[in-house]
This record gives structure tokens, sequence and C-alpha cells, in this order.
């Protein structure tokens, strides 16, 4: 296999954006091609057969297309419903799946008490129900399901972003540093990240907000060394440096919003490529 072969990268629209961003900090002379689903999204309020059906399409497309040496599924819906048929379906392909970061929200909570926001797809899903079992007794979980916000973020619809947040916080509880109340909040969909400032600005800087975008990039050089995946540039070092892998962005939706979106997280002026 050829070291300069891309990892592909897929999420329902734009929010795989912020685990891309990772990748690219920590694989930063690997090539990449990131799919955006906008044209059959938002998975998180859709049923999992048209789940597992997309998920299934864009990996065999990014295969026969791209012909990529890895797959992370930047999306928590599709990989609760389908990581574990791709990896049956394609066994010499590494993939990767990313999951609401439960496990590290454990360590850093003081008060005990932690919220999770999330799409309904992923909070109803059997393996966000073994992560949740799994973590029994070691601190208090609030779950909240948070319909519209992705597709919010999506569209960048800044005043219902803030309303969907403060609504969202509101019916999770009490935020805070005092016994009872919670400290640490999970952001459950790679989408919302890029809610942050508007979080922040609701709850305060006393709240930790986490994310899978760091774990799942670390994860994904772990596996592609243990898998024996040639590196692009292996042996230079990847500590302060600029990205200088090749990055291709496909969307099944308007290019147009990929493209903004590219531009305004990743500061990256790239041509979108349209597919279905």
């Amino acid at each position: 296999m050829r070291a300069g072969r891309p990892i592909g990268v897929f999420d329902s629209g734009v929010g795989g954006l912020s685990i891309l961003r990772a990748l690219r900090a920590e694989l930063p002379h690997e090539h990449f091609v990131y799919f955006a689903d906008s044209g059959h999204a938002p998975y998180g309020e859709r049923d999992e057969a048209h789940v597992i059906a997309r998920s299934r399409a864009i990996t065999a497309q990014l295969r026969a297309e791209h012909g990529i040496k890895a797959l992370v599924i930047a999306c928590n819906t599709a990989t609760a419903a389908a990581v574990h048929l791709l990896r049956a379906e394609h066994p010499n392909l590494p993939i990767i799946g990313v999951e609401p970061a439960l496990k590290p929200a454990v360590g850093l909570t003081r008060t005990g008490r932690i919220g999770v926001l999330a799409t309904r797809g992923t909070l109803g899903s059997a393996k966000f129900a073994a992560l949740l079992a799994s973590l029994s007794g070691l601190a208090e979980f609030t779950v909240q399901p948070c319909d519209g916000l992705a597709d919010a973020i999506e569209r960048q619809e800044a005043a219902k972003i803030i309303a969907l947040c403060g609504q969202y916080t509101m019916g999770i509880g009490r935020f805070g540093l005092k016994p009872g109340q919670i400290d640490t909040l999970v952001l459950g969909c790679t989408h919302y990240p890029f809610a942050k400032e508007y979080l922040r600005a609701l709850l305060g800087p006393a709240i930790q907000f986490i994310d899978t975008g760091e774990p799942v990039a670390r994860h994904t050089r772990q596996l592609l060394m243990t898998s024996h995946i040639p590196l692009q540039n292996a042996d230079a070092p990847a500590v302060s440096c600029k990205p200088t892998g090749h990055l291709t962005l496909v969307s099944s939706g308007a290019p147009a919003a990929l493209k903004a979106a590219a531009q305004r997280w990743l500061g990256l002026a790239v041509p979108v490529h349209a597919t279905h």
C-alpha cells in the first residue's frame, strides 16, 4: 500500500470538520478526503436503516473513487449504527469511529455530575446504552437530545443556535461547581464543538466542555501504526507542524455550504466536488 493514499473522513454534514481539524493537526503530512453527506442529513433524526445505507454507500464510494487507506467515521450517529457492519464488510480497512467522550468526562468532573448533549440517534443506540452502563456508579449523567441543533450549525443560523443551546442546557439542569451541580458538559455530536462560543456565553468559564476530536486523532495514528499502514513522511516531526497534506472536499449537498464551513473553521479555501 502506498503511503500517499488518503484517509477518508465522513459525516452527515460539516460537523465532522471538527474531527478533521484534529486529524490534520495530529497527522499533518497525511492526505485526506472529507465527505459531507449534507444531501441526506441530518442523520441524528433519521431512522437507523437510512444511516446504515448511507454509511455503506459512502464507504464504497471513498474506496472506489479515492482509494482510501483508512476511514474515520466523524459522526456519532453513524458510528453507533454502522461501524460494526462496516468493519465486518471491509476487514482490510482500518475504520475508526467516534463516541461521546463520557470516559474522559468521568476523569475530569469534580462534582460527579455530567451533562451530555447528543442527537436522538446517538442517545437511542445500543452502543451508547452499553457505554453508559459501563460507567455506572462512577458519575451521574444527564442526557439531552438536541433536535435541530446540528442542522442549525450546518446552516450557520446563529439566532437558532443560541436559542437551542439555551433550551437544551436549561433542560439538563443547574451548572456550576457546587455539590449537586453539573460541572462538565460532553458535546456528543461532532457538530457541537462549533457552538462552543454560544455554550460558553451561556454557562460561563468554569464549566468544562469535552469533545472527541483530539482523542480520535490520537487513536487514528495509533491504529494506522499497529495496522502497519504506511504514513506520509512518517519520520518528519508532527509537533507544531503546519499541515502539508492535500485535502479533497466532497459534498452530496450544496457545495457552497461545505466550502464556507471549511473557510470559517479550518481557514482553508478548498474547492468542493459535488456528488450524490
